[in-house]
């Protein structure tokens, strides 16, 4: 399997292209704010071919280049219902002007074609499977991607603003809830086994493991506690 990853624009989020092998069909996760350029990059240089966007969230960092890469190779994009709005009125989703230089970078609207998530389905797109999870708490239509473990290789977690290394996403935002965040670690994060390696939306790589054991929020969730002491990061 084959996952290129880069950090894209202003807030540094996570982009990802997935798939089966060099010059096979991709997945691209998450075209954040200035990431069309680097996707683009990542096509040629792996020879892939472009099937679907799937997104984790609404936040503008997250789906700033959905329209210009969706319309660039005339594929779908993928959405959770309850954020769906985010890529037409992206202020909406952080309750704040998100500054007139930026907004006119952007291409906000949505794709010709907007296909929506729900929890529990099983994406099956370029030959690889994605279970959805819907893990609100950053956003009330915030999900995850699952790939299970092969022979070669452990399972993998796109965990979106969810779970990061050391810490999780923010839930100041509209539509965001503690209560729903600790929720969602709880039962989507905890159940997985810890050799599960976590590609977030923002920061380094990280595993399931060595989150159980130093991640302060989901160390208090396992022990049934509240977390609220640590930093939260994300937009």
């Amino acid at each position: 399997m084959l996952i290129a990853g880069f950090p894209a624009g202003a807030w540094g989020t996570n982009c990802y292209l997935v798939a089966p092998a060099a010059g096979e069909e991709c997945v691209i996760i998450d075209p954040g704010h200035q990431a069309a350029d680097g996707v683009e990059e990542a096509l040629r240089k792996h020879r892939l071919k472009p099937v679907a966007v799937v997104l984790t969230h609404g936040h503008i960092d997250h789906v700033a280049s959905v329209v210009p890469v969706c319309g660039a190779h005339d594929v779908p994009a993928w959405i959770h219902p309850a954020d769906r709005y985010m890529m037409s009125d992206p202020e909406k989703g952080i309750g704040r002007s998100i500054g007139m230089p930026l907004m006119g970078e952007l291409a906000v609207g949505e794709p010709d074609d907007v296909k929506e998530l729900a929890d529990g389905t099983v994406l099956q797109l370029a030959g690889l499977e994605f279970a959805v999870a819907h893990a609100p708490g950053h956003t009330k239509g915030s999900v995850t991607f699952r790939m299970p473990e092969t022979a070669d290789v452990p399972s993998v977690f796109f965990s979106g603003d969810l779970l990061f290394a050391g810490s999780i996403g923010r839930t100041d935002l509209p539509g965001g809830s503690m209560e729903d965040m600790l929720d969602s670690l709880a039962r989507v994060c905890l159940p997985l086994d810890d050799s599960t390696v976590v590609l977030s939306g923002h920061g380094p790589q990280t595993t399931i493991g060595q989150e159980r054991a130093t991640n302060p929020y989901l160390r208090q969730v396992a022990a049934g506690q509240g977390a609220e002491q640590a930093p939260r990061r994300g937009m």
